[in-house]
């Protein structure tokens, strides 16, 4: 088995073990999560064993989640570690729209890639910005122009707080909420429990993840990370 297919079965296992609006600003200490030092081709594809365990029920600051029924995706949308295709530097996020991909790069020439749902915020805005903001189990706090589209969720609205955190919540298990010079440019990355939006366009939200997904995505992308969005595929900016 190759050395990085070894680093990253070890990874996984160690980690399991161990078990649109809001920007509140408490958080939980963060550890970044392993990665490679030293790329040795090829990658090989995760087991169903690592799969079962990757995308199992899990619980996390009180709420349980669900397990993923993986074998109904796409594997393309996998979490999984590919050679990076971006040319970035390591530590930079980038989405992919038309691809329904979010990589983040790693040193040494690889990235982790997630698969992604598309909702209609998710593709009003491209370019480049800094992860101004991370947020574990964020209140949905519904904007004016949606309630205006859907009445009914005007109990979620900023004036009566939004939705309370949990796996029922649109925004999932975390956010990470995205400024451009200096200013919120209203996209998130975020989780969600609809598993089968993932490599879709959906309704709603921005760039959503699975659960699972994004609690891996939020302990690989610190404070200020840089992200770059592409709209009509990577090199579009």
């Amino acid at each position: 088995m190759s050395e990085i297919g070894l680093m990253s079965r070890r990874a996984f296992f160690v980690g399991a073990a161990a078990t649109l609006a809001g920007c509140a600003t408490s958080e939980t200490s963060v550890r970044n999560a392993p990665i490679p030092r030293k790329v040795s081709y090829p990658i090989v594809p995760a087991t169903d064993e690592e799969l079962a365990v990757r995308y199992a029920a899990v619980e996390d600051g009180g709420h349980l989640i669900p397990a993923i029924p993986y074998k109904e995706i796409d594997p393309r949308y996998y979490r999984q570690r590919v050679k990076d295709p971006t040319g970035e530097p390591a530590g930079t996020v980038v989405v992919d729209t038309a691809a329904r991909f979010l990589y983040v790069v790693e040193p040494g020439g690889t990235a982790m890639r997630y698969g992604v749902g598309i909702g209609r915020d998710g593709f009003a805005w491209e370019g480049e910005g800094v992860i101004q903001w991370r947020q574990p189990w964020p209140r949905w706090k519904v904007p004016d122009d949606m309630i205006r589209r859907q009445p009914s969720l005007a109990r979620y609205s900023v004036a009566n707080g939004g939705m309370d955190p949990g796996i029922k919540n649109p925004l999932g298990a975390r956010a990470l909420y995205i400024f451009q010079n200096g200013q919120d440019t209203l996209y998130r990355l975020h989780g969600s429990p609809e598993w089968k939006s993932i490599g879709k366009a959906v309704s709603s939200g921005c760039v959503r993840l699975i659960n699972q997904d994004v609690l891996d995505l939020y302990k690989r992308v610190p404070y200020h990370a840089r992200i770059v969005v592409y709209q009509g595929g990577m090199g579009s900016v």
